[in-house]
């Protein structure tokens, strides 16, 4: 059997200043709880006006209004839901975050769906679809649209969201590990293609076991006291969306040192 692919880990000298993405334009998917709040609160805390995009209007006008009470710069609120979106709607985010802002600084691809924790054959081709579209085909869309906005940037950067079930497959993660291992070829692809071209640079976190409620769902018997809060892994979020990482490119990243 082969080994998951090495992964990097947040540099140890790294301390993320209190402005260290001042002026940055972010926009952040699942915004609206879990890991993508912490990153969207973390982001906008360190200085970025943060674009909160999700389907739950209620959850991302809470996020928002925590930015606000906070005092940070303001953000701004995009309704999307991911699993019906088609091309069109993401060429319309694109057009809305160019004449809002000009530009994009940084891109989190957060959002994703856990699907059913089965085997392959007992797996619902609904199901199947369902998780590939919103885990791998909506990052797709969403970054070719988005593509020009980043490139008008100064070292723009894009993460997207990998697991460890995308670097080594196991039973039962079906569809949600297949759609991680297209998450890591699209990262590399990406990273090759857009770097050298116009310095957008491209990388993956694995976030590892935390706090979340889809961790909650995908291990129900599992204490999560013992999973560190999404908080907790937020500094190597904010280092590869500052300026910190402007050479680091096509490297996958664990957010929990093993």
């Amino acid at each position: 059997m082969t080994n998951p692919p090495v992964a990097n880990t947040l540099p140890q000298n790294f301390n993320a200043s209190a402005n260290c993405l001042a002026d940055k334009i972010i926009l952040v998917t699942g915004a609206g709880d879990g890991i993508g709040k912490a990153a969207a609160l973390a982001f906008a805390r360190h200085g970025a006006t943060v674009v909160l995009l999700g389907r739950t209007v209620e959850k991302l006008e809470a996020v928002y209004d925590e930015i606000e009470a906070a005092g940070y710069p303001q953000a701004a609120i995009y309704p999307l839901h991911l699993r019906g979106a088609v091309m069109q709607d993401y060429e319309q985010l694109a057009n809305t975050i160019e004449q809002e802002f000009g530009r994009l600084d940084g891109l989190l691809h957060n959002a994703s769906v856990l699907g059913q924790r089965r085997t392959i054959a007992q797996t619902t081709v609904d199901s199947w679809d369902e998780v590939l579209h919103v885990n791998l085909t909506a990052p797709f869309m969403m970054t070719q649209a988005l593509l020009p906005a980043l490139a008008a940037a100064d070292n723009a950067s894009v993460v997207l969201t990998s697991s460890s079930v995308g670097r080594k497959g196991r039973a039962y993660w079906g569809a949600y590990s297949v759609s991680k291992f297209g998450i890591e070829g699209m990262m590399e692809i990406l990273a090759d293609e857009e770097f050298q071209l116009n310095g957008t640079r491209v990388n993956s976190i694995n976030p590892g076991a935390t706090n979340t409620a889809m961790r909650r769902l995908a291990y129900p018997g599992e204490n999560p006291a013992t999973n560190p809060l999404a908080e907790e892994i937020m500094p190597l979020y904010l280092y590869l969306m500052s300026d910190e990482s402007r050479e680091i490119n096509g490297c996958r990243f664990d957010a929990q040192p093993k």
